[in-house]
This record gives C-alpha cells, structure tokens and sequence, in this order.
C-alpha cells in the first residue's frame, strides 16, 4: 500500500480571500466547501488544497524566529519574477527579509508564506 498526500489544509481567520488568492494563483477550482467556513480546490494534478477557519487564527511569522511557520509550499514558475508580480496583483505580499537570489519568499492573503524559484531547479 502506498500513502499519498489527499490534500494540504491552511487554517485562515478568513476563507474567501485566500481561497480565491489560491485558485487564481494555481488555476484550480472550488469543488467543496461554502467559501466562508471551508473550501477546497482541486486542480487537474496533485493533492487538493483545504481551508479552514480557524478561531483567533495567528498568521506564522517570517522570517521564522519564534518556530510559528510551521509549513510552506514550494511553487515553480519559468519567470520568477513576472509570476511574483501576478501573485502580488492577486493579493499576496513579498515577505521581508528575502532568503537570496534564487527563491522568492511571498505571504498569501492570510499571511501563510510560500516560495517560488525557477521550475528548471526542480529537474
């Protein structure tokens, strides 16, 4: 038996500007949930991705001084840059510091952070 990943889940205080944020980000789509409370997305590959709202929800912190961030995505993109630039005109922020020339290091909506590099460093 193989164990795979079903789906990620982020905990938000708010649902909808993240899943949003999310589904534009990756082109997946909302297949369950109501949007408020919960929702998950699916793309055409890999694991859905959840949202759940979470009372006194606390974005983790970055740089990570305190151990708040628990876990990030990694993205991969041919233009790291341009595909920064989209994601901050669909509401994510570029996070400060930022590690060095080769990732890019974004916050979505609810302050969750995530890198991008180039899709050629993947293999």
């Amino acid at each position: 038996m193989t164990t795979t990943i079903a789906m990620i889940t982020l905990d938000c205080a708010e649902i909808t500007p993240v899943a949003q944020f999310w589904a534009a980000a990756l082109g997946y789509e909302q297949v369950a949930g109501d949007g408020e409370s919960y929702a998950m997305l699916r793309g055409a590959e890999g694991p859905a991705l959840g949202f759940g709202t979470v009372e006194g929800y606390e974005p983790p912190g970055w740089p990570n001084a305190h151990g708040s961030k628990q876990f990030h995505l990694d993205l991969a993109a041919e233009d790291v840059e341009a595909e920064a630039a989209r994601l901050v005109g669909l509401g994510a922020t570029l996070a400060d510091p930022q590690p060095g020339e080769t990732w890019r290091v974004l916050l979505d909506p609810a302050g969750h952070p995530f890198c991008m590099t180039k899709a050629a460093n993947w293999g």
